[in-house]
């Protein structure tokens, strides 16, 4: 009788794993991301943001927040489906309305900014750690805008000033190239949409800009980028042999390309991170399961 309970038991044990294998695979996809460069508030008041993270405006941003942005690309919405002005409230665009990111809502002035030319081309790099379908749409805030006021709808045009579908993920990001608009200097702010056709998510982003009629350049509090991962911080500095702030000023439109890669964060702790399982999976998952999941789920 022992030998025949002994495999059963084995024979048990990989059932359960595989079936929650399935459950796993069965589940979506999840892409993460956000913009480094023109650097995002998310990213530049995120652990990973450097020297920028330490700025009075981000310190605020964190206090009002109630906690650090540490899953800087995990701001996601699911199910908008395309009706963003009637999903997002006013005020809370930064965040996509997500309680968890509500510090990036706070209208101030004086935040890390990237300095660009008014008209000229710009490359956007967004770090992201998965590779999705999906559409990115660009918007400019409007003539006159004042970062002194919460960023509204009505300070963001119709259509977007440029607009890509499925770019390909290269080194860890999406090289999104554009036309900035020509009738717009000082402080704005570079409204991203990214609505993913793979997953029913879609993710918001802000990046404060300061455009100008010249070369611009970008300042060096508000350039650098991800390390491969958060463990690599502490051994490198963000983005090659040099630190931004010692490089000094590097023209916005002609950076060289070296693509940051988004730390890796689980998908199973952002806002609209899905439920996994159920039944006899889920018990193995709440037991001893989760470390396997975790470990399948990041390779």
């Amino acid at each position: 009788m022992t030998r025949i309970t002994a495999p059963l038991k084995v024979t048990g044990a990989a059932v359960a794993a595989s079936a929650l294998l399935t459950v796993w695979a069965a589940g979506p996809a999840l892409a993460h991301g956000a913009p480094t460069d023109p650097v995002s508030r998310v990213f530049a008041c995120s652990p990973d943001g450097g020297a920028r993270a330490g700025t009075a405006a981000c310190r605020a941003a964190v206090a009002a927040n109630g906690a650090p942005f540490t899953a800087w690309d995990n701001l996601r919405v699911p199910g908008v489906d395309g009706r963003d002005r009637q999903m997002i409230p006013d005020g809370k665009l930064c965040s996509g309305g997500l309680p968890a990111y509500k510090g990036l809502d706070l209208a101030r002035a004086d935040g890390p900014v990237t300095r660009l030319t008014a008209g000229a081309r710009m490359t956007m790099t967004y770090a992201s750690t998965i590779a999705h379908e999906g559409t990115f749409k660009l918007y400019l805030t409007k003539p006159g805008y004042d970062p002194s006021k919460p960023l509204t709808w009505s300070e963001i045009p119709d259509r977007p000033f440029a607009q890509v579908t499925d770019p390909a993920l290269t080194g860890g990001a999406y090289h999104i190239a554009a036309k900035l608009p020509a009738d717009r200097t000082g402080h704005h702010v570079l409204f991203t949409i990214w609505q993913n056709s793979s997953t029913p998510d879609t993710y918001y982003s802000c990046s404060d800009v300061v455009l100008t009629k010249t070369a611009g350049t970008t300042a060096p509090s508000s350039r650098g980028h991800a390390p491969a991962s958060p463990a690599q911080a502490s051994k490198a500095s963000p983005r090659g042999s040099a630190d931004a702030s010692a490089r000094g000023p590097v023209p916005a439109s002609t950076a060289p390309d070296s693509s940051p890669v988004a730390a890796a964060t689980d998908s199973g702790s952002g806002p609209s991170a899905p439920m996994v399982a159920g039944g006899a999976a889920a018990v193995l998952v709440l037991t001893g399961g989760a470390a396997l999941a975790l470990r399948l789920r990041r390779r």
